[in-house]
């Protein structure tokens, strides 16, 4: 298995994503710096992560300048063949600023940076990141952002909610989804998406820092199964 790791200045959460990947799943990683503008010497991927950091300092908008890189014109070209790509954090908000998923990622509803343990609610099993799941399962996984309030206006959310492309909502530990569980104020308290061809998906935590023993969590591990069990 190949998968390559996008790479932008502020990107800070390559290197985690880079051992998860490769060190304790077993891919063969490489990373791929935003100046790229061909991913043939990197071999037939399987996937394609967008991590977590602050892609060009967030100036402008979380995500807004790193749309414009050259590497992302051939991951969108990956992804129109077929190829999952993966976007975190500030990975999603480039992959919504890319038009590559709906919506967008707005300021926090408190206007906070938020770091810590939340909980996560899986929608769906019919996705290369949740098949090893049931649905309902719930996942405590770390977030770590300022802009993680996703918006989008009615009839994307009617229309991604009808064709099963929202892969987690924030809940408590119960699995209750309410206001009080909605960390940030997204709407319909969505935590992480698909497109409609089932291939390229974003969500504001981190599964990566939740992956191993020895950060007392790997319940995040489940989703990188998860795409094993896909890609095999």
């Amino acid at each position: 298995m190949k998968a390559g790791v996008v790479v932008f200045p502020g990107s800070n959460c390559d290197d985690d994503m880079v051992h998860v990947l490769s060190s304790v799943m077993g891919f063969s990683v490489s990373k791929i710096w935003h100046k790229e503008s061909d991913l043939s010497p990197y071999g037939n991927l399987d996937c394609i992560v967008v991590p977590g950091g602050f892609s060009y300092g967030d100036y402008l908008r979380s995500g807004a300048i790193a749309r414009y890189s050259k590497i992302m014109q051939e991951v969108k070209r990956f992804a129109d063949k077929g190829g999952y790509v993966f976007g975190i954090c500030n990975g999603f908000q480039v992959l919504t600023e890319a038009e590559m998923l709906p919506g967008v990622l707005l300021r926090n509803r408190d206007q906070k940076f938020i770091c810590k343990n939340i909980f996560l609610r899986t929608e769906t099993t019919e996705c290369a990141l949740t098949n090893k799941m049931s649905k309902g399962d719930v996942l405590k996984i770390p977030i770590a952002h300022a802009d993680g309030r996703y918006y989008a206006d009615d009839d994307t959310i009617r229309k991604i909610t009808d064709k099963d492309q929202v892969m987690f909502r924030y809940c408590n530990e119960e699995g209750s989804v309410s206001e009080e569980s909605n960390i940030n104020g997204s709407v319909s308290s969505i935590a992480g998406i698909m497109n409609e061809k089932r291939n390229v998906f974003g969500m504001m935590p981190h599964p990566e820092r939740a992956s191993e023993s020895a950060l007392g969590n790997v319940q995040g591990k489940r989703l990188f199964e998860s795409l094993v069990a896909q890609i095999n």
